[in-house]
């Protein structure tokens, strides 16, 4: 196989150029549908950590983590398993950050490869966000990091994924998400 026809690759193109980039972060039945659709296979392959040969360079490492990330999301969007990648999305993550190889991708898409942090419901793992998206000196993303930490801060989860994980939310929680919603 050559290096233009590496599964990842088309990951990218996908997300990064077929894709405007307010669908990254958009609810759409069809995107979700053509995710599942031309991905479905390969987000089961990063979900058994079939994709090792993807982390040999920082773009496979970032087509993974998106997969993971983003595309359990859209596949799993009202379900409790949207969110069932974030421990190994994170863990790939930190990877390229410990390395180095986040440097390797481009300050646009570098974004992606630090979404974990922000997904994560931890709160040392979401300073690091605040870190990260404080020195890629991105404005927009620095906003969404602060605002995923301060909920991590105050409740220690997220409150608006309470009812589909079976948790119990305190009356203060409810109010948070009667007020905000979820980001």
């Amino acid at each position: 196989m050559s290096e233009d026809e590496k599964p990842w690759r088309a990951v990218l193109k996908f997300w990064f150029e077929e894709l405007e980039p307010r669908q990254h972060f958009v609810k759409d039945v069809e995107l979700d549908g053509l995710i599942r659709q031309r991905f479905g296979h390969i987000h089961h392959q990063a979900c058994d950590e079939n994709l090792q040969d993807w982390r040999q360079n920082a773009d496979g490492q970032l087509a993974e983590i998106i997969v993971l990330d983003q595309f359990t999301r859209n596949l799993y969007r009202n379900d409790p398993h949207a969110w069932s990648q974030d421990k190994l999305a994170l863990q790939l993550a930190r990877a390229m950050v410990q390395t180095g190889s986040d440097q390797k991708i481009s300050a646009k898409r570098r974004p992606f490869v630090y979404m974990p942090y922000m997904h994560a419901e931890s709160l040392d793992a979401q300073n690091e966000s605040v870190a990260l998206f404080t020195a890629l000196d991105s404005e927009s993303h620095l906003k969404f990091a602060n605002l995923h930490r301060d909920v991590i801060e105050k409740f220690g989860r997220f409150p608006y994924r309470n009812e589909l994980l079976g948790r119990i939310s305190t009356t203060e929680e409810i109010a948070y998400v009667k007020k905000h919603g979820s980001f």
